[in-house]
């Protein structure tokens, strides 16, 4: 007799991620002596999400020549968060994942806390995975979390590339891993059930006081009352077809940034107007960043600020963007620089 179905969903899952990155191994070692087996190490908080990843990559790891590890991070928010990071670590390494590791952070406050809080969650992970080598790193976010943060971007208003949610390759060399965006809460929860895994539930997952957690418990239970059940699948889709296509508009966007260029490399505004606007901002984007403007700080309203210096010029002073950063009208050319 097989494994239970939600047991026998979440394995696949991984063991697909698996072999990915067993492929890229081997073809970035393939002139190595003795190629070491790739280290894939899993992020666990102690939820049910990441404690049925960590069960699934413990499981196939073994079936596989591949080394996995597990990670936890404490945030230090909540009273006795260190024992209970010291506790998951202790359940990771009973399932005989090697390294395991406990890491603390310190928690700043730019951005609003849950901004902070993954903000130095992500800093910890990749830190840990430079330093133990890691050829991937395992997250546990499920086919609800992408439809949360696909309603989180449309709420911002932000574009296509606000509503592709996470993708299943993201980070610094394609680092982060999500196996799981197919898979829903419910699936997770049930293979921790069925084998027995003990699960800690965050009680920020049901604080009003964060964004997300009224998304969870308020919004998205509202639209599933308004307009059915498969509103979490339909978001999820939207999600994967907003990323083909915000994939396709930045490739486009990358090879007509040389063509809007004069020989000194500036830009041209009576080439930037003849381009698709969704393209234009995308170059736009592209040339305030270069500049020096954070990403994570640029929002929509600051490209189209900039945007109304190509398609409504009418003299306007010079913008100020985040990072200390300008843009201007001049002859003709835009001016981007860092003031």
């Amino acid at each position: 007799m097989g494994p239970h179905p939600a047991v026998a969903a979440i394995r696949l899952a991984v063991r697909r991620v698996l072999h990915d990155v067993l492929t890229e191994h081997s073809d970035n070692t393939a002139h190595s002596v003795t190629p070491q087996p790739p280290l894939v190490l899993v992020a666990c908080s102690g939820g049910a999400d990441s404690m049925a990843l960590a069960s699934a990559l413990a499981f196939e790891a073994r079936k596989l020549s591949i080394r996995a590890g597990g990670i936890t991070v404490d945030h230090g928010l909540q009273d006795g968060s260190a024992l209970r990071a010291a506790e998951v670590a202790a359940r990771l390494t009973a399932m005989q994942l090697d390294p395991v590791e406990a890491v603390t952070v310190r928690v700043g406050r730019e951005g609003g806390p849950e901004a902070a809080a993954r903000y130095a969650r992500y800093a910890a992970l990749d830190e840990a995975a430079e330093r133990l080598g890691a050829a991937a790193v395992l997250l546990g976010h499920t086919r609800d979390d992408q439809a949360e943060t696909v309603l989180l971007g449309l709420a911002r208003g932000s574009g296509i590339r606000s509503l592709s949610g996470m993708a299943a390759v993201s980070g610094a060399v394609g680092r982060y891993r999500r196996p799981f965006l197919e898979i829903d809460r419910q699936t997770a929860r049930k293979a921790c059930m069925v084998q027995s895994l003990p699960v800690w539930d965050d009680p920020h997952n049901a604080d009003p006081a964060y964004t997300r957690s009224r998304l969870r418990h308020e919004g998205l239970p509202a639209l599933e009352k308004a307009l059915g059940k498969g509103v979490v699948e339909a978001l999820a889709r939207t999600a994967q077809l907003s990323r083909d296509d915000a994939d396709a508009l930045d490739a486009w966007a990358a090879d007509a940034e040389a063509t809007v260029r004069d020989d000194a490399g500036r830009l041209e505004c009576a080439k930037l107007f003849a381009l698709p606007p969704a393209v234009r901002r995308r170059v736009l984007r592209r040339a305030v960043i270069e500049a020096g403007s954070p990403a994570g700080s640029l929002f929509a309203r600051h490209i189209e600020e900039v945007d109304r210096l190509i398609t409504g010029w009418r003299g306007q002073r010079a913008i100020n963007l985040p990072g200390r950063v300008e843009a201007h009208r001049q002859g003709g050319r835009l001016v981007i620089r860092q003031g």
